[in-house]
């Protein structure tokens, strides 16, 4: 699984203001504690003392009977500290730390491997990265409606756009659910309202709740992250490489409407660059364009449509302009 350098990092921080809080909390409590019962600070001090002396012997061999003293001695200031908090007016387990996560301590980590509270904050950090990007609302694929999409079949194919797009919708479905290293690239085509950028919006929601991580953006705004990287057009240059990085290194990147872009020789070199690249690291791409597949070919370079049409399933949206439908409510 690749994780995103710079969400990991907003993920760690929120963990670990989480932690700050939790910390706070524990100290509030000590200081009342401290204030009430005379006696705790001593034993806190006298139990700190044992256990650096365990330690401390623990790297003597032949020293058990001195360790086991001290175990000894260490559980009855326990047990005294416990009775002092409770004649005090405190619960027994007042001063006990409670993570909220036992499993990693809230660190975010269980040994070397990241622990389950720091991936779920990592999907949260994702999944608001991508409203802010998708801009679109609460897209699901239990939304998405077929009956918008004409039922009487095609005369020449014979076949109703609803049903195309059925096959399209479960194919996506099935896409989202069972994302991995054997799913495959895929190019969205078809007229403008047909519901590709909608369909796109459900997998990468879908993908990125599975931990995965995704980049969704116009290949517009893709184009000119690389060229802003190219030519370091913007005042921090390093942050406009991570931005490319991210594009070509996270496990699906989206690329919505190819073609309403500006088209000149960089941005084919960036087409060519992520096609490319991506496909040579095994890492997933969707592409969805309104272009034709003719005016496909005569705008982009023969070897990005080699590529691109030797190594994407081809999904063909079919019907008439949802948008407009809705907007007549037809």
């Amino acid at each position: 699984m690749s994780l995103n350098g710079k969400l990991l990092a907003r993920a760690k921080a929120a963990l670990g203001e989480k932690r700050r809080l939790n910390e706070e909390l524990y100290a509030r409590r000590l200081g009342e504690v401290y204030a009430r019962a005379q006696r705790m600070r001593a034993l806190d001090r006298e139990i700190m003392e044992t256990m650096s002396d365990l330690v401390g012997l623990a790297l003597n061999p032949g020293s058990e009977g001195e360790i086991e003293d001290i175990r000894l001695r260490n559980l009855h200031l326990q047990e005294e500290r416990r009775g002092e908090l409770v004649l005090a007016g405190f619960p027994e387990n007042y001063l006990d730390e409670e993570y909220l996560c036992p499993k990693c301590g809230d660190s975010g980590y269980d040994g070397i491997e990241i622990c389950s509270c720091l991936l779920e904050q990592y999907k949260k950090e994702q999944r608001e990265s991508l409203s802010s990007l998708l801009k679109l609302g609460e897209e699901t694929f239990d939304s998405f409606d077929l009956s918008f999409y004409d039922g009487e079949p095609d005369p020449v194919t014979g076949v109703s756009a609803r049903k195309s797009m059925e096959f399209i919708y479960e194919t996506c479905v099935e896409y989202a659910r069972k994302f991995g290293k054997k799913s495959l690239n895929l190019f969205f085509n078809g007229a403008p309202g047909l519901g590709k950028t909608f369909l796109s919006a459900c997998i990468a929601r879908v993908v990125a709740e599975g931990g995965r991580s995704v980049v969704y953006d116009t290949a517009a705004a893709v184009f000119s992250k690389f060229e802003d990287a190219k030519f370091a057009r913007t005042d921090d240059p390093g942050a406009a490489r991570g931005e490319v990085r991210r594009c070509l290194e996270c496990d699906l990147l989206i690329l919505d409407d190819l073609g309403s872009e500006f088209s000149t020789v960089v941005t084919n070199a960036a087409l060519f660059d992520i096609i490319n690249s991506r496909l040579l690291e095994r890492k997933l791409t969707i592409i969805s364009t309104n272009l034709a597949l003719n005016e496909f070919q005569d705008t982009y370079s023969d070897r990005i449509v080699s590529r691109l049409f030797g190594n994407y399933a081809i999904c063909k949206f079919f019907g008439e302009d949802i948008r407009v439908k809705k907007k007549l409510g037809m």
